[in-house]
């Protein structure tokens, strides 16, 4: 029998080893600081110079009792030294500030992954609110994982004890600063940027920013010198082509891309909104940026958002609404007359889990039928979607561009799980976005207000106050050319038909769908919108065990690509996954007659790499 002497805490040895990715998931109650500690991850991680993939998870209730499993909330991030597409399949670290934390998120982390728990927290009341009959920490449930068990609460109160005049509550807030203080060191981040940060955001609270930042560096100096950590991890920069970067969520890439729109067509932009998750940031954002004459209102409900915004585009500026699926319901007869008059208006959605309230802080994507079909009568729109949070930067430049060229409505699909993800953008040069050229009609002799342009079929843009342009709008049918009130069936069927042809003609403005891998073969895996990263990471994976498989990804979804037939009909199987009962599929199956396979996915969460590869070694 041997016996092992620790050495003094000065002389611990520590070890330093190279990852090539790491993914970590930050748990905890709603008011525990959880999105904020992973944003200052995050913006660490990108300043370092990895590559990111993020995905916050938000909980559903405003206000759930603290402890509850209803009120965790999670923050999970992945960083590497490559090119990476996703926010990581399983976590290979989960930080559980409680047992409800843990008890939400323990599933997910893989099988011996770190974890390392707040052991102040696992009282018998909170063990009681997780649904523990006992305690996790002592019954052998953690017995397949690295375990690190730290009395954050009470390390974090010891620290600020006799340093800061806050009342106990107030210090406890600062206890997910020494948890990223740890983190910081156990993975060879440098905490001047959070450091920096919390003096910028504390400015005018002096107190709360000196308690923060010693709980940050205490939380590293724990990490460094307690035996509990003998080894920390660095992750080296990412190989990323030459350029300046930023960090940005796709709420943040939307609401830049709208403003770089409108600053492209030197048109106003105008934006109502009624507040709804997951897009009221995108309000939020626009907001901030008057300076480049942006307008924002906050309707008083979705009707009034839209109507306002219709307005604007009637009187020559970029209309723009903003909403998820519940909002565009209710949208959806102003839409219809967006469609009717002709003007371009452009309608965000903010995608989410359905029906009717459903989930509200949790990703889908089911609401293509609705922009597509959705509305009463023959009503044609422009449907696009993004496929990553730095592109929605250029698809919001896109549906500005496509709206007043072809003087139609156009859905822009983006999501929860793209809204809140953030991942490095590099910052375009201005001469390398597109024109947005608009062309407003001025000469009274020749005006007709629905005569048509032969390229596009777009009707003359005539701002109101234009003398001798004056011209009728409305919600009823309007007469070929003269745009007076017609109830003619026969008009009526010439300009339903009109109406769908200049949409069908936005086929002129769509690039080829282009093909990641071989132009034929056994598999082409199809997606559209946010499954861009697992399908495509899924792809090349199988690609590289020689597997014959190839994907395809759609940003532009009514019309689409002129060449997606032949594309499908090149490979021998087609899977489309969705985060829905299968609506792309639908439409594949019902315009190409081919017969695609659907893979669908409704759990308010994003695909994981391995599920997409599993499906597809079903039909290899």
């Amino acid at each position: 029998m041997s016996t092992v002497i620790e050495p003094p805490v000065d002389q611990i040895e520590k070890h330093l080893e190279e990852l090539d990715t790491v993914t970590i998931r930050f748990a905890g109650d709603s008011g525990d600081g959880m999105q904020l500690t992973g944003t200052q991850f995050t913006n660490t991680s990108a300043v370092v110079g990895n590559d990111i993939s993020t995905l916050p998870d938000f909980p559903a209730e405003i206000r759930a009792p603290a402890g509850s499993l209803p009120g965790v909330s999670g923050f999970q991030l992945n960083f590497s030294n490559r090119d990476i597409r996703t926010p990581g399949d399983q976590p290979n670290v989960l930080v559980a500030m409680n047992p409800a934390a843990l008890k939400v998120n323990l599933g997910d982390l893989e099988e011996g992954g770190t974890l390392i728990i707040n052991e102040d927290s696992f009282t018998k009341e909170n063990l009681k609110y997780a649904a523990y009959d006992t305690n996790p920490l002592e019954d052998g449930t953690l017995s397949g994982y690295r375990v690190h068990r730290l009395p954050i609460t009470t390390l974090n109160l010891n620290a600020l004890k006799g340093q800061v005049e806050m009342s106990r509550k107030e210090m406890d807030r600062c206890k997910n600063f020494f948890a990223l203080g740890v983190l910081y060191w156990l993975y060879d981040r440098p905490m001047e940027q959070t450091a920096r940060w919390i003096h910028e955001k504390f400015s005018s609270k002096p107190e709360i920013a000196k308690a923060n930042e010693i709980a940050l560096k205490t939380g590293y100096n724990f990490a460094d010198t307690t035996e509990v950590f003998t080894t920390h991890f660095t992750v080296k920069k990412a190989k990323i082509a030459p350029g300046k970067y930023r960090k940005i969520t796709g709420n943040e890439a939307t609401a830049l891309g709208f403003i770089a729109a409108s600053q492209l067509a030197q048109r106003p932009l105008f934006y109502g909104s009624y507040p709804i998750t997951p897009a009221s940031d995108i309000l939020h954002e626009l907001s901030r940026h008057k300076n480049f004459g942006v307008k924002t209102f906050q309707a008083e409900d979705e009707i009034a958002a839209v109507c306002a915004a219709i307005g604007a585009s009637f009187t020559g500026h970029i209309g723009l609404t903003g909403t998820s699926g519940p909002g565009v319901a209710l949208k959806q007869e102003a839409i219809g007359l967006a469609v009717m008059t002709e003007l371009p208006l452009v309608i965000i959605n903010v995608q989410r889990g359905g029906p009717s309230t459903g989930l509200p802080t949790k990703t889908e994507q089911a609401d293509l039928f609705q922009a597509v079909w959705g509305r009463n009568g023959e009503c044609p729109a422009v449907v696009i979607a993004p496929a990553t949070p730095a592109d929605c930067f250029h698809m919001a430049i896109e549906a500005v561009r496509l709206a007043f060229k072809y003087m139609t409505p156009v859905f822009y699909l983006s999501d929860g799980y793209l809204a809140n993800g953030a991942e490095p953008w590099a910052i375009p040069q201005i001469s390398d976005l597109p024109k947005i050229e608009i062309k407003f009609a001025t000469d009274p002799e020749s005006f007709m207000p629905y005569e048509r342009n032969e390229q596009t079929l777009a009707r003359p843009y005539a701002i109101p106050g234009t003398p001798g342009l004056e011209h009728r709008v409305g919600g009823i049918e309007k007469q070929h050319k003269t745009g007076n009130v017609n109830y003619d069936p026969d008009n009526h069927h010439f300009m339903v038909k009109m109406r769908q042809e200049k949409v069908d003609r936005v086929v002129q403005d769509v690039p080829d769908v282009e093909i990641f891998g071989e132009k034929t073969g056994k598999v082409l895996v199809l997606g559209w919108g946010s499954t861009y990263g697992s399908i495509t990471s899924a792809v090349e994976k199988l690609q590289q065990e020689g597997k014959s498989v190839s994907s395809a990804h759609l940003r532009h979804l009514n019309p689409f690509p002129k060449n997606l037939g032949e594309v499908l009909r090149s490979f021998e199987t087609v899977i489309v996954p969705e985060m829905n009962l299968g609506q792309l599929c639908t439409m594949i199956r019902a315009k190409y007659l081919v017969d695609a396979v659907a893979f669908s996915k409704v759990k308010g969460r994003p695909f994981q790499i391995r599920e997409i590869v599993r499906k597809v070694e079903e039909y290899l």
